[in-house]
């Protein structure tokens, strides 16, 4: 029989260590917060609670079957990056930062492992194309942050909701590893309505500075961009729509030649730039030339005509499929995916909360590259059920 005594005093021996390691300006456990508040949990703070909902969701296992930046292709070639695999390495480089930092871990391996739940098929020429279906139905703009957040929220557990801490949840919502920013500063004391507010003007199109509310969510902000720049390019060099040679030469002599040294130079920046500071913060030069290598890809790789040839066939067949899926709920198509793997297994919560194209946004935004390859298929091709 377990010693439940001997097994609370592991726990606060365990805690006090960990909290006496935290450095000036990081994040307590004591300090988080729920909606609905829960028992005390003996071996794992309110954070690593957090955490293993999220590893246990299948919004996480969906991850390894969507799209990092190049379509279709671990269709052929599974050793291409995946969004599973993008969320590994951002976390990875977020603990190795905090560790060193003396951040709340377990705070920050949580908001990482979240922080692309709301990440549609086909990465971000699928978000597009989304987007201007939710535009077209009137539901707001689409934003994965955003979306990642509802299904945390609201999607999870049958329309109830992992019920994770604020400070997770502002995390989750205040990552954007494509804007390029030298130092982050955390946005302290928002609360629930500020998240209200962000969501309500990014729908409508508004632009708003927004920064996480703890230095751990700045982490993860910044290593979202640690984790993507170097390893692009080497997918990049795989798929062959590029060489090694032809990054530039400054880049690869400051940064690195490898994703490896690319990853640990950005890393050692932003460990010596930030330690024992309230903010996070890469140097001004290895900013530059970080900047520079963003500016590369974008034109060498996010729009080579060989990335996007797929883009005019993931725009055409969201369309489509927004539009079947939005028929199939009007006529009460009950043997239509959207209700067999969706719809029915929610709860009256979420049924009555949302409208139908809201059912289809997030029905669309679950969906593995392969699951919204076979649906286009079974309606839209000769031989499929439909």
């Amino acid at each position: 029989m377990i010693d439940e005594k001997k097994l609370a005093m592991i726990y606060r021996e365990n805690a006090r260590r960990v909290t006496s390691n935290l450095g000036d300006y990081a994040c307590r456990d004591n300090e988080a917060t729920r909606l609905s508040p829960e028992p005390h949990d003996l071996l794992r703070s309110a954070f690593a609670i957090d955490r293993d909902r999220i590893l246990y969701s299948g919004a996480y296992r969906r991850n390894q079957g969507k799209t990092q930046v190049f379509a279709f292709t671990n269709l052929f070639d599974e050793e291409m990056t995946n969004r599973s695999l993008h969320t590994t390495y951002v976390a990875q480089t977020a603990r190795r930062i905090g560790l060193n930092l003396r951040l709340n871990q377990d705070l920050i391996e949580a908001i990482a492992l979240a922080h692309d739940l709301g990440h549609t098929p086909f990465g971000h020429d699928g978000e597009a194309a989304l987007n201007r279906c939710c535009l077209q139905y009137g539901i707001g703009e689409f934003h994965h942050n955003i979306q990642s957040l509802h299904i945390v929220d609201n999607i999870s557990s049958r329309g109830e909701g992992l019920d994770l801490t604020f400070q997770v949840r502002d995390g989750i919502i205040s990552h954007d590893g494509e804007v390029h920013e030298q130092k982050l500063f955390p946005q302290r004391g928002k609360v629930e309505a500020d998240i209200t507010s962000y969501i309500n003007s990014r729908k409508r199109g508004d632009k708003m500075e927004w920064l996480p509310a703890t230095l751990e969510g700045c982490v993860v902000r910044i290593a979202d961009t640690i984790a993507y720049i170097g390893q692009d390019i080497e997918d990049a060099i795989r798929y062959r729509i590029l060489k090694a040679d032809e990054l530039p030469r400054d880049c690869r002599e400051y940064l690195g030649n490898s994703n490896g040294k690319v990853v640990d130079t950005l890393i050692r920046s932003v460990i010596v730039s930030s330690f024992e500071q309230d903010f996070i913060a890469f140097d001004q030069e290895t900013s530059y030339y970080l900047h520079k290598l963003k500016k590369f890809n974008y034109e060498r790789i996010y729009t080579n005509e060989n990335v996007k040839k797929f883009k005019k066939i993931v725009d055409r067949s969201m369309k489509l499929i927004f539009e079947q899926y939005l028929e199939d709920l009007e006529k009460e198509y009950r043997d239509s995916m959207i209700f067999t793997q969706f719809l029915d297994r929610k709860n009256e919560k979420y049924l009555s909360g949302f409208s139908n194209a809201e059912k289809v946004r997030d029905f669309i935004s679950t969906m593995t590259d392969r699951y919204f390859d076979e649906e286009i298929q079974k309606y839209f091709l000769p031989g499929g059920n439909y």
